[in-house]
């Protein structure tokens, strides 16, 4: 079952490794991570998809959840939210296809970025169905060069909090995190 999960991070150097070392060292593959600015400038959301069942879930958020600079971890099953991919496509093209291309792109809601004698850019933003079925029509055409940012999401309007997928980390239970605490002095590596 697909999932995605929002992990609410401090903005510090080796953070995106530690995460990504704790999904390897586990086993637990990872379909999409995307790390961006906040409006907090100390903190940055990882929004993480995996394919897993319930129980393997429930597993990744504990151990995000013990990373020290982890301060939330959210997961979206079961809540109404919003979810983004945007890719960047450039599909060949002739004089004749050159409409069926634009046309297309716009009943996706998409925007023609740079056009060329032979090829056309595409910026697609949506659902990664939506983006799926687009890439699908456009493989007729011939996909050039293909871009991807992956999945960003965040939940609809005002949800109450549910306990059993937000978890706030805390480090064995000596020390709770949180927006306004300092950031630990970072260890050498070992």
């Amino acid at each position: 079952m697909r999932h995605v999960i929002s992990a609410l991070v401090m903005n510090e150097p080796g953070v995106l490794a530690g995460v990504a070392n704790m999904f390897s060292a586990r086993g637990f593959n990872i379909d999409s991570l995307v790390v961006g600015r906040t409006e907090d400038p100390g903190l940055s959301r990882m929004t993480i998809v995996v394919n897993a069942d319930d129980n393997t879930l429930d597993q990744v958020r504990k151990q995000l959840a013990k990373l020290v600079p982890v301060v939330k971890v959210h997961d979206f099953k079961g809540e109404a939210y919003i979810e983004r991919d945007l890719a960047l496509i450039t599909v060949s093209m002739t004089p004749e296809t050159r409409s069926e291309v634009i046309e297309t792109t716009n009943l996706f809601r998409g925007r023609v970025v740079d056009v060329s004698r032979e090829s056309i850019i595409v910026e697609l933003a949506g659902t990664e169905e939506k983006i799926e079925a687009f890439i699908d029509l456009m493989r007729d055409h011939g996909i050039k060069e293909l871009a991807r940012t992956g999945v960003i999401a965040m939940a609809r309007g005002a949800q109450p909090e549910r306990d059993p997928t937000t978890i706030t980390a805390s480090a064995g239970g000596k020390r709770k995190r949180s927006i306004d605490a300092p950031a630990a002095a970072s260890l050498p590596p070992s």
